[in-house]
């Protein structure tokens, strides 16, 4: 390696800033392969920009910690993101109000089959108790999700893998799922996917409809704290 190149790649590795740099220049260039494409959901701007960061981190040798030093600073404009989704929600306020009870239901079917089943199948297949804990809340929302595997005996690193692989899986396919089961409205295509596939799948929503978007961050927020509250007695009463 150049000398010179070499002290400039020291300096930039120690400073905050290249993880954010890293970090946005990933997205706006996995956002426009996503554009080129025709916005085609196999090519899920979240997923690209995901592989772009593995390899960035693994050619340099750089470590997580030093990246994320600079990466929190988005990182913590979720919270303000996520608080901006109620203003979309407001505006469908008439819409929510009028499919209270339907809402309800879906919500506690979706959250506990998304759970179940996962640790089910996890089951089957012969995953340890650990790995089956921490599916449990893989359609939950990373933070919610790791705080939740943590209590209930997960492993949260793992869980937050497999938090962003779902979301990135409804994000993908849950289109082609809604039209082979005929699913017109926005707003139920909205909640279904913000339960299943949180953030990720709430932002593809977005991409579709404001509806479908205000109804799947309703899905998400309520999907979180019900799953907070429900899955670490279902889990200690499984086992």
């Amino acid at each position: 390696m150049n000398p010179q190149f070499n002290e400039i790649w020291v300096y930039l590795s120690a400073s905050p800033l290249l993880g954010l740099t890293v970090t946005l220049l990933a997205y706006q260039a996995a956002f426009w392969l996503y554009r080129r494409s025709g916005m085609n959901p196999l090519a899920n701007p979240v997923l690209i920009a995901v592989v772009i960061l593995v390899l960035f981190l693994t050619l340099t040798a750089t470590t997580y910690e030093t990246y994320f030093a600079g990466a929190q600073f988005v990182h913590f404009l979720l919270g303000p993101a996520t608080v901006a989704l109620a203003v979309p929600l407001y505006q469908h306020l008439r819409r929510v109000r009028s499919m209270l009870w339907p809402v309800i239901a879906g919500l506690v079917a979706g959250s506990l089959t998304a759970a179940l089943s996962a640790v089910a199948i996890a089951a089957v297949f012969g995953a340890s108790e650990p790995v089956q804990r921490s599916l449990a809340p893989k359609s939950v929302t990373t933070p919610i999700a790791m705080g939740i595997a943590e209590r209930i005996g997960g492993i949260p690193s793992l869980t937050a893998v497999l938090v962003i692989v779902t979301g990135i899986l409804g994000a993908v396919g849950a289109r082609h799922v809604f039209d082979a089961m005929k699913l017109r409205d926005p707003a139920i295509r909205g909640f279904a996917i913000g339960v299943a596939s949180h953030g990720i799948g709430t932002a593809r929503a977005f991409q579709v409809s404001e509806q479908a978007g205000a109804f799947a961050a309703l899905a998400m927020g309520l999907n979180g704290a019900l799953t907070a509250l429900l899955l670490p007695l279902v889990m200690a009463w499984l086992h």
